[in-house]
C-alpha cells in the first residue's frame, strides 16, 4: 500500500511546470517527453525479489501523455539498472543530458532503513551501432563510463510540497557514432519523469560583412570559417577567409577577424550585414566608406556605379582620382611677343583665360621654317635648340637658338593640361612669325676628319669661309646616337678647328655637330656627323707598344722577385720562432699561384705600402661628410675624380694628428694588405694619400655600411633567400682569402660592409692583431696578453692564440647566426 502511495506522490511532480534551458541553439537527440509509445528501455536487476524499474504513463501540465520510469527499493542495496535505446550523436563531440525527476525523502518512508538512498548514478556507453543486448555490455561501471552521482535538490515527504528536480549533465568527449544512457539505483525511491539529450551549436551569423555557418563546437572554442556577403570581397595582399570562434555553450565569442569590404559601387548597410548598390547619381570608387554624390561635370546614370562618367565636352586624366571633377583642355595662350639678343630669340606670352579647371598647365613650342615665297613651311630640324625645353614648359617663356640667317620662322605656342592628351581636338594655340637678319653666321657644310680609340675621338673640321666676320670660337655638341633624351648630350668649346673628345664608351656611335661664334653671336649647329669609337683590342699598333714594353719589364721584375722571395723565406725559416707558427705569411704556393704576402716580413714596411697601394694626388679627392670613427681616426665619405676616369664615391679613413711612427705603419699596413686582394666580395682599395696630412686610405664606398647595424635597422624586411645570398657572398670572399693563405682573425658582421645592391664585402684587414690591453672596445676580451672578440673566436684560438682558416670558418658560423637573426648579438647577453 505504501508503494502505491509513494508512486502516486512521485508521479505527481509531473504536473509541475516544465521549463527549458535557454541556450544559443540546441539540437535535440532524444526527448522522452515527445515520445507517443512505450519507451521499452532495457531493465536489469541484481536481486529479482527487489523492486525494479517500471515504465508508467502520466499526463504533463498540458494534459499530454508522457512515458516515465519509477522505482522504489525497500530493503536492499542491490543495483537496479535502466538503459536507454541507441542515440545517434550527429557529429557532436559532447552532449547534454537534462533529467527531470522526483525523489522520496528516506525519513518519510515507513520502511526506512539504512539501505535507503536519496541519489542515483548516470552512466553512458559508446558504440558504433545498436549492439547492446539484455546481457551486453556487462552491467557494471566498466565498460560503462560514469558521468556523476545525481542528488535531488527537492525531496518529497508526506504532506509536503510536490516539487520536481531538473539536473543537466555534460557527456564527452564522444568519438563513436552513438551511445546509450544508463541509470543505476541502489536503494532510491524515485521517478524519472523525462530525459532530454541535446547538444549546443552556434546559429548562422552575419557580422562585419561576413557570413558564418551554423557551427557545432568540438572544443572549448571552435574556429569557424566564413565568407564575405554578396557584393563584398576580401581585401589586402594576402586575403584570408573570415573567421570567428564558437564557444562550447553555443555562443559566438568575440568579434570576427575579417577583411571583407563592399565592392566598388556598393556600400554597407543595416549594421554591416549586407552591401547595397549606390543609387543613381552616386558612386563609390574603392572598398572603403559610403557612396558619395558625383563630382562636378560628371554623372552616374545606373545603380552600383564605381565611377561617374564625364559629361559631354569634359574629360578625366588617367591619374585623376574618381572623386575629382571632370575638366577641359585650356584655351589658347595670349599675346606672344618676340625678343632678339644676338642669335638668341626669346618668346614670351600670357597664360590662357581658361585653364580648363585644372592646375597642371604646361606649354609646348612648335617651330616651322619657311624658305620660299610660296608659303610652304616645314618643321624645324634638330639644329634648333630650346631652353629650358621644347615641351612641358611651366613658365611663359622660351629661348630659341640655332636659327638660320635671313629665314622666316613660324612659332606656335600650345597650351596643355592633364586632359589634353585624351581630347580628340588639337591643343589650343597661338602663333607668331618673324624673319632672322643677314648677319648671323651659317655653317651649312662642314668637312670632318677623325681618329678613333676605345674611349676618345680626335676630330678636325673645316668650314666655308665667312666673308663678313671672323670666327672667334667653336662649340661642339656630341651625343650617343642611340640616346634616349637630349639631356644625354655634352658640349665642349675649342679655339681651333679641332678637338679631342674623351671619356667615351667603346664601340659606340656618336653624333657630332659644330657651330661658330662671331661678333654677331652663335651660328646654328651644323648637320650631325656620325663617328664610332673602337671596340676592345682594336687600337693602333702604337697604342700597344708602351703597354707591351711595360708588361715585358713587369714579367722580368716578377721573376727576379720570386727568386729573391724564395731565398728570403729559406733564411727566415731557419731562425723563425716556433711560437709564431700561426702567422699567415707566405709568398707563392708550389704551383705558382699568387698568395698573400705579410707586409711585416719587409724590413721596411713602407716598401710594402709602395708595392701594393697606389698613391693618389690629394687634389683628386673631395671630402663631403664624416660618417663615423675608426681605431685611428675619422671615416668620411667623399668623391674621387682621377683625370680620364669617371668620378665616383669613396670611403676615406684618416689618421688622426699626433700619431707615432708605429701607429702610421699599423694604419698603412691595412692598405698594403687590402691592395693584394681583387675579388667582388672583398672591399676594394682605391689608393692612399701619404704625401700630405692627414694620411688617408681610400676604398670603395658601401652605401649601407656595416652589415650588423644594417640588419638591425631592417629587422624582418628580407626573405631567407636574400639572407642566404648575403652569406654566400661572404663565404665567396672568405674562400678567396683562404686560397690566398690569408687568415682574417676578426670575421664578424660588424666587419662586413654592404652596398645598395645587397652585395656583402669583407673588410677591416689586420686591425685585430693591433688591439692591446688598453683598448676600450667592449667587443674584445683580454686573452693571453692581447684582446680578441671572444664571441666570434674559435676555442683553440682563445686557448692557444692559434689562428688558421679553420678558426675563420668557426667565425663564419657565428656570422651566419648574426645574419639569420637580423643582427642579434651572438649567445645573447
Amino acid at each position: 500500500m505504501e508503494l502505491i502511495y509513494w508512486s502516486m506522490l512521485l508521479l505527481g511532480g509531473i504536473f509541475s511546470s516544465w521549463t527549458r534551458l535557454v541556450a544559443a541553439e540546441e539540437e535535440v537527440l532524444m526527448n522522452t517527453k515527445t515520445e507517443t509509445s512505450d519507451l521499452k528501455w532495457t531493465i536489469f536487476s541484481q536481486d529479482k525479489s527487489e523492486s525494479q524499474w517500471e515504465e508508467v504513463s502520466g499526463l504533463d501540465e498540458e494534459n499530454n501523455s508522457v512515458r516515465t520510469y519509477q522505482i522504489c527499493q525497500t530493503e536492499s542495496l542491490s543495483s537496479q539498472w535502466l538503459r536507454s535505446g541507441f542515440i545517434q550523436r550527429r557529429g557532436a563531440s559532447q552532449v547534454y543530458v537534462e533529467m527531470r525527476f522526483t525523489m522520496m525523502e528516506c525519513s518519510s518512508r515507513t520502511s526506512h532503513h539504512r539501505s535507503c538512498k536519496e541519489t542515483f548514478n548516470l552512466y553512458y556507453y559508446q558504440a558504433d551501432s545498436n549492439e547492446a543486448t539484455a546481457s551486453y555490455p556487462p552491467w557494471m561501471e566498466n565498460p560503462y563510463t560514469k558521468v556523476d552521482t545525481v542528488a535531488a535538490d527537492f525531496l518529497l515527504r508526506k504532506g509536503g510540497e510536490r516539487k520536481s528536480n531538473v539536473k543537466t549533465l555534460r557527456l564527452g568527449p564522444l568519438t563513436k557514432r552513438g551511445f546509450y544512457l544508463a541509470f543505476q539505483s541502489q536503494g532510491a525511491c524515485m521517478a524519472l519523469l523525462s530525459v532530454r539529450v541535446f547538444f549546443k551549436k552556434c546559429p548562422p551569423l552575419i557580422s562585419a560583412l561576413s557570413s558564418f555557418p551554423e557551427t557545432v563546437p568540438r572544443y572549448l572554442v571552435q574556429e569557424a570559417q566564413g565568407s564575405c556577403v554578396e557584393h563584398a570581397a576580401q581585401q589586402g595582399p594576402r586575403p584570408r577567409p573570415p573567421k570567428l570562434f564558437c564557444g562550447e555553450d553555443g555562443q559566438w565569442v568575440g568579434q570576427p577577424t575579417t577583411s571583407c569590404a563592399c565592392l566598388p559601387g556598393f556600400e554597407p548597410v543595416e549594421g554591416q550585414t549586407r552591401c547595397t548598390a549606390c543609387p543613381v547619381g552616386q558612386f563609390k570608387s574603392g572598398t572603403e566608406g559610403q557612396c558619395r554624390s558625383c563630382p562636378g561635370s560628371s554623372q552616374a546614370t545606373i545603380r552600383g556605379a564605381s565611377t561617374c562618367a564625364c559629361r559631354s565636352g569634359f574629360l578625366r586624366a588617367e591619374t585623376d582620382p574618381a572623386d575629382m571633377p571632370c575638366t577641359q583642355p585650356p584655351s589658347a595662350p595670349r599675346r606672344i611677343k618676340h625678343y632678339r639678343n644676338g642669335t638668341t630669340h626669346t618668346l614670351k606670352w600670357n597664360e590662357p583665360l581658361d585653364n580648363g579647371g585644372r592646375t597642371d598647365l604646361s606649354y609646348s613650342v612648335r617651330c616651322s621654317v619657311c624658305r620660299s615665297a610660296k608659303g610652304s613651311c616645314l618643321p624645324c630640324g634638330d639644329s634648333v635648340s630650346y631652353q629650358p625645353a621644347q615641351d612641358g614648359l611651366l613658365d611663359q617663356w622660351v629661348e630659341v637658338r640655332g636659327l638660320l640667317p635671313h629665314t622666316t620662322y613660324i612659332f606656335t605656342i600650345q597650351a596643355l593640361n592633364g586632359v589634353s592628351s585624351r581630347s580628340a581636338k588639337d591643343p589650343a594655340s597661338d602663333s607668331i612669325n618673324f624673319t632672322t637678319n643677314h648677319e648671323e653666321p651659317s655653317l651649312r657644310s662642314v668637312t670632318w676628319k677623325s681618329e678613333s680609340t676605345e674611349s676618345s675621338l680626335t676630330l678636325h673640321w673645316s668650314v666655308p669661309a665667312q666673308p663678313h666676320y671672323n670666327i672667334l670660337q667653336y662649340e661642339l655638341r656630341y651625343c650617343e646616337k642611340e640616346r634616349r633624351s637630349e639631356s644625354q648630350c655634352f658640349y665642349t668649346e675649342s679655339n681651333r678647328s679641332q678637338a679631342v673628345l674623351t671619356d667615351l664608351r667603346r664601340a659606340t656611335q656618336y653624333e657630332v655637330q659644330v657651330r661658330a661664334r662671331t661678333l654677331a653671336g652663335y651660328s646654328s649647329f651644323s648637320p650631325a656627323a656620325v663617328f664610332r669609337t673602337l671596340p676592345d683590342g682594336h687600337d693602333s699598333a702604337s697604342q700597344f707598344l708602351v703597354p707591351g714594353i711595360l708588361i715585358a719589364v713587369g714579367m722580368l721584375l716578377l721573376v727576379i722577385f720570386v727568386f729573391v722571395a724564395a731565398y728570403c723565406i729559406r733564411r727566415h725559416s731557419r731562425v723563425k720562432d716556433p711560437d709564431l707558427s700561426d702567422k699567415s705569411s707566405q709568398y707563392f704556393s708550389g704551383q705558382g699561384v699568387k698568395v698573400y704576402i705579410d707586409p711585416f716580413t719587409y724590413e721596411d714596411p713602407n716598401e710594402a705600402v709602395r708595392e701594393f697601394a697606389k698613391e693618389i694626388d690629394v687634389s683628386f679627392v673631395k671630402i663631403e661628410e664624416v660618417i663615423g670613427a675608426g681605431e685611428f681616426g675619422e671615416v668620411c665619405r667623399g668623391r674621387l675624380k682621377i683625370p680620364g676616369k669617371k668620378e665616383n664615391y669613396v670611403a676615406i679613413k684618416t689618421l688622426k694628428g699626433g700619431y707615432t711612427d708605429k701607429q702610421r705603419r699599423d694604419f698603412l699596413s691595412e692598405a698594403s694588405i687590402m691592395g693584394q686582394f681583387q675579388h667582388p666580395n672583398i672591399i676594394h682599395l682605391e689608393g692612399i694619400i701619404t704625401a700630405s696630412c692627414p694620411v688617408m686610405i681610400l676604398t670603395e664606398f658601401m652605401e649601407n655600411g656595416a652589415l650588423d647595424s644594417f640588419l638591425r635597422l631592417n629587422d624582418s624586411q628580407f626573405t631567407p633567400i636574400q639572407l642566404v645570398g648575403m652569406l654566400r657572398g661572404i663565404a665567396s670572399g672568405m674562400k678567396y682569402l683562404a686560397e690566398m693563405s690569408y687568415v682574417h682573425r676578426d670575421l664578424a658582421a660588424r666587419n662586413i660592409l654592404i652596398n645598395s645592391n645587397l652585395v656583402c664585402k669583407v673588410s677591416d684587414f689586420g686591425l685585430s692583431r693591433f688591439l692591446q690591453e688598453n683598448s676600450s672596445d667592449p667587443t674584445y676580451t683580454s686573452s693571453l696578453g692581447g684582446k680578441i672578440p671572444i664571441r666570434w673566436t674559435a676555442p683553440e684560438a682563445i686557448a692557444f692564440r692559434k689562428f688558421t682558416s679553420a678558426s675563420d670558418v668557426w667565425s663564419y658560423g657565428i656570422v651566419m647566426w648574426e645574419v639569420m637573426s637580423f643582427g642579434e648579438r651572438p649567445y645573447w647577453d
